[in-house]
């Protein structure tokens, strides 16, 4: 579990036989490294990876064909573009941002970024051919002052058209210039993850309009209950 504030940048150095190796690059990597442990989990863009060895001035994570296929992950070790890191929540640490469970629910691209008044302005959309995705895996949890994680980052959801085909998010200078945000272009991939409460506040309300939906359908396929189902099912009407 994460809370979506970054606490330092890293450069992906190599992939090999399931493994990628993270080096830090800039930011408060002591935040990362002082009591990394093999087995821990990390967050790379948003994404949760576990700790399979640790170098002097990185570590090397298990990745998966699954979460490379799901994230952005190739695209940042192919364009060499920093990748925001934090270490797992430790319990009794502060939690500043929102719970970031590390599990990527799909990809978005930046459309535009823009600086107005003292906070960047950044619009996010579908990359182009997976509008499905989108629809399927991102729209659903996108609310105006929701929370989103945007490659590992806590942010909030300013605003979203009615068919939350895109959404935007106000971003203070800090955030803009400690993260990889400030490194991003028009058209260029993020991982997004949605807010957790929203995905169990959706889970809850589709079973909800399930047993619904049962119980209307029983209750108009059943047989009405007259004198003669009584004595089919075994009823005796009593003398006076």
């Amino acid at each position: 579990m994460f809370t979506g504030l970054i606490a330092a940048l890293g450069t992906l150095d190599a992939f090999s036989d399931g493994q990628l190796r993270i080096h830090y690059l800039t930011g408060n990597a002591l935040a990362i490294s002082h009591d990394l442990a093999i087995g821990d989990s990390v967050a790379v863009d948003g994404v949760c990876l576990t700790v399979e060895s640790i170098l002097p001035q990185g570590f090397v994570a298990a990745v998966s064909p699954e979460t490379l296929n799901r994230t952005s992950l190739v695209r940042a070790w192919e364009q060499q573009r920093p990748v925001n890191l934090e270490a797992s929540l430790r319990m009794g640490g502060k939690i500043g941002g929102h719970f970031v469970t590390g599990h990527i629910d799909g990809i978005g691209c930046l459309d535009l970024a823009e600086m107005t008044g003292n906070s960047w302005e950044m619009t996010f959309t579908a990359p182009p051919r997976q509008t499905q995705q989108w629809g399927d895996r991102i729209a659903p949890y996108l609310a105006a002052k929701g929370s989103i994680a945007i490659n590992g980052i806590s942010l909030t959801v300013a605003e979203c058209d009615r068919h939350r085909t895109w959404f935007r998010v106000a971003v203070i200078p800090h955030t803009y210039q400690e993260t990889n945000l400030s490194r991003l272009s028009p058209g260029e991939w993020v991982n997004l993850e949605g807010d957790i409460l929203g995905k169990y506040v959706e889970t809850f309300l589709s079973q909800g309009q399930r047993i619904a939906t049962a119980a209307s359908n029983s209750s108009t396929s059943a047989d009405p209950i007259t004198l003669d189902f009584l004595s089919q099912h075994g009823y005796q009407a009593g003398h006076h």
